[in-house]
């Protein structure tokens, strides 16, 4: 008998194809308890859709004049945040789809967007290596920290830790402290790019991959250790995601597909591609876990969000 068995193995259906962009879709925002899911794409349309229902129409919310790389829903304050490439961060009300406030930021791209309610603060990665920090209350600028000479490409946020981790093309995750953005940890085993992080729901772990097509863990409470480096793609890595219950984690790639994995082991659970699972056809970019129903969204250079239904597989 096996000391550590194999997890069960789940099945994923795709329920949906959300159609309707012009061009690639860069930019996902959704959450648990909500079906409503944001897309952003260089066609610079930002569109609300019902993963719930793919077969409805999505809803335009907006139209701007560049690509969108990051969006991020604030529920409590019925916004939507966008980053706006080169034009700073907007705020729209969903309500009322109109502007509700606009900050302008160093004229770069804006890759990743996370708020902590905790401290009532936006944090911004700036395509010239710089963190932007806005206050919660009118999005304006409080801090401007340059952290690399390169792009800050991706954040992940655990407010329980008070710690925000930073991953940059300079092949650098930086850990910071939430209240004095001091740098308590700087993790340099990637050899390439850091485009995904992710904390573990229990913040035990941060995971972290990109352009070296590794999947990493760390041991968050024991002062970021590496703990395992996997092979986990053929290309780069675009982005991780927990599902709500921390069961599963997702990862999306350059390579075309998706992929599911045991957090505990990163053993490889399934594989979502164009061959396998009518996946995608060209790089996938992010992913999200809206609803309540181990549902999982993904967007992709086709121009496409797929939606997919992961089921547990039955105990023996």
């Amino acid at each position: 008998m096996l000391a550590n068995p194999p997890p069960p193995r789940p099945t994923a259906i795709r329920l949906g194809t959300l159609a309707g962009h012009r061009d690639a879709v860069y930019a996902l925002a959704g959450r648990a308890g909500s079906d409503r899911v944001f897309s952003g794409s260089a066609d610079g349309m930002v569109v609300a859709w019902d993963s719930a229902h793919p077969e409805a129409d999505g809803e335009l919310l907006a139209q701007v004049a560049g690509s969108v790389y990051a969006l991020l829903e604030l529920p409590a304050r019925g916004l939507l945040l966008l980053g706006h490439n080169f034009q700073g961060v907007q705020a729209l009300d969903l309500q009322t789809k109109t502007l509700a406030f606009a900050t302008a930021l160093p004229p770069v791209a804006i890759f990743e967007m996370v708020f902590s309610e905790s401290r009532q603060r936006l944090y911004c990665a700036l395509g010239d290596g710089t963190l932007a920090v806005l206050r919660g209350d009118d999005f304006r600028v409080e801090h401007l920290l340059r952290l690399s000479d390169k792009s800050l490409r991706c954040l992940a946020l655990h407010e329980g830790r008070a710690e925000l981790a930073v991953g940059a093309s300079d092949w650098k995750t930086y850990v910071l402290d939430l209240d004095s953005l001091e740098v308590k940890a700087t993790l340099t085993e990637a050899t390439n790019s850091v485009f995904a992080l992710a904390y573990s729901p229990d913040g035990q772990h941060l995971l972290a991959a990109g352009r070296d097509a590794h999947l990493r863990r760390y041991a968050a409470t024991e002062g970021y250790p590496l703990l395992d480096s996997v092979v986990a793609h053929m290309y780069t890595i675009n982005h991780l995601a927990f599902s709500a219950d921390g069961r599963y984690l997702a990862s999306c790639s350059l390579d075309k597909s998706i992929k599911l994995w045991d957090p505990t082991t990163l053993a490889l659970l399934r594989v979502l591609d164009k061959t396998r699972a009518a996946g995608h056809g060209t790089s996938v970019n992010k992913l999200v876990w809206p609803g309540a129903q181990q549902r999982l969204v993904s967007c992709s250079d086709d121009r496409s969000l797929a939606v997919w239904q992961v089921v547990a597989a039955a105990s023996s």
